[in-house]
C-alpha cells in the first residue's frame, strides 16, 4: 500500500502575469473551490485564536448546503485557542494534514499528528494549542448537533487513519475503498467524516443522487468528477461542495491514488418546515 499523504500547503498569491481563468465555480447544485484561489488574501482571523488563520471553504447558505461549515486551519508555533468554539450547539471534527498539535478535552491532553482525527461533541470543553516549532494544519468541520429524545449523546473520538481498516466497496476489487472515522452503525452521531480512496482506474460507476450534503476536500492525486451535468477535473487541494440531491460520479484516471476527505450529514429525520 502506498504511504498516505495529505495536501496542506495553501496560501501565497499568484503573480501579475497569471491568467484570470480558473475552474472555480459556484452553481445552484454545487461549488468547486480550487486550491489556486485559496490565497493569503482570502483568509480569516477568528476571535480567541492566536497565531492562526483560516480558509473558510463552506458555510450554511439558505437554498444551498445548509448543515455544516468547514475550515482549513493553519496554527503557527505557539498558537492555538483557549476558547475555540463560540457556539454551544456545535460539534467538531478535526483532521490533521501537517504538523503536530495538542487538543485538550475536559482536562485530558491528546496529541495529534498528520492523519489524526478527533470528534468533539457539542458542548464539550476543549482547547487546542501548537507547542512545536512548526505550523500545524488541519480541517475543522463544524455542525450544529441534532439532538434526539431518548438517544444518548455521542462520545468523543481520538484516532488515526493508520489505526482503521480501509473497507473496499463490494465488487470493486479494492479500487474504491472507504476509511470511516465514525462507526456508520452508531446512530448517536449525525454526521460522518471519511477518507475515500480510489486506485487508478477506480470509479463511482453511477450517478449518486441522495439527500446527504457533501464536502469533499482532495487530499491526494487527481480525478475527473461529475457534478450535476458537468465534468470537472480536480486535484489535491481542491474542494467540492455538493447540495442535497446533486448527482455525482467519479473516475480516477491516475497515475497515482485519488483520495479525499468526505463530510456528510446522516442518521436523522429531515425537518418539515
Amino acid at each position: 500500500m502506498s504511504e498516505n499523504t495529505y495536501f496542506s500547503r495553501l496560501g501565497g498569491l499568484p503573480g501579475q502575469a497569471e491568467l484570470l481563468s480558473s475552474k472555480a465555480v459556484f452553481t445552484t447544485a454545487y461549488a468547486v473551490i480550487p486550491r489556486s484561489v485559496m490565497t493569503d488574501i482570502v483568509t480569516s482571523v477568528l476571535p480567541h485564536w492566536e497565531k492562526t488563520r483560516a480558509w473558510i471553504i463552506s458555510r450554511p447558505l439558505t437554498g444551498f448546503s445548509e448543515t455544516f461549515a468547514q475550515y482549513v486551519m493553519e496554527v503557527e508555533a505557539g498558537g492555538g485557542s483557549e476558547r475555540p468554539e463560540p457556539d454551544p450547539r456545535a460539534q467538531a471534527a478535526l483532521f490533521m494534514t501537517e504538523g503536530e498539535m495538542t487538543v485538550e478535552l475536559d482536562g485530558e491532553a491528546h496529541e495529534l499528528r498528520a492523519g489524526s482525527f478527533a470528534y468533539l461533541p457539542a458542548g464539550a470543553r476543549w482547547r487546542l494549542y501548537n507547542q512545536t516549532s512548526a505550523a500545524a494544519r488541519f480541517h475543522w468541520i463544524r455542525k450544529a448537533f441534532q439532538t434526539v429524545d431518548g438517544l444518548e449523546p455521542p462520545s468523543p473520538i481520538f484516532t488515526h487513519e493508520s489505526e482503521l481498516q480501509m473497507v473496499a466497496m463490494p465488487d470493486t476489487d479494492g479500487t474504491w475503498a472507504t476509511t470511516r472515522f465514525i462507526d456508520p452503525a452508531d446512530v448517536r452521531y449525525d454526521m460522518h467524516v471519511n477518507i475515500v480512496t480510489f486506485e487508478p482506474g477506480g470509479t463511482i460507476p453511477f450517478m449518486e443522487t441522495h439527500v446527504m450534503e457533501h464536502g469533499l476536500y482532495v487530499l491526494e492525486g487527481k480525478a475527473v468528477y461529475r457534478l450535476n451535468k458537468d465534468w470537472v477535473e480536480v486535484e489535491a487541494g481542491d474542494f467540492m461542495w455538493l447540495r442535497a440531491f446533486c448527482p455525482q460520479a467519479c473516475y480516477a484516471g491516475g497515475p497515482g491514488r485519488f483520495r479525499y476527505l468526505l463530510y456528510k450529514d446522516v442518521n436523522r429525520h429531515v425537518p418539515l418546515w
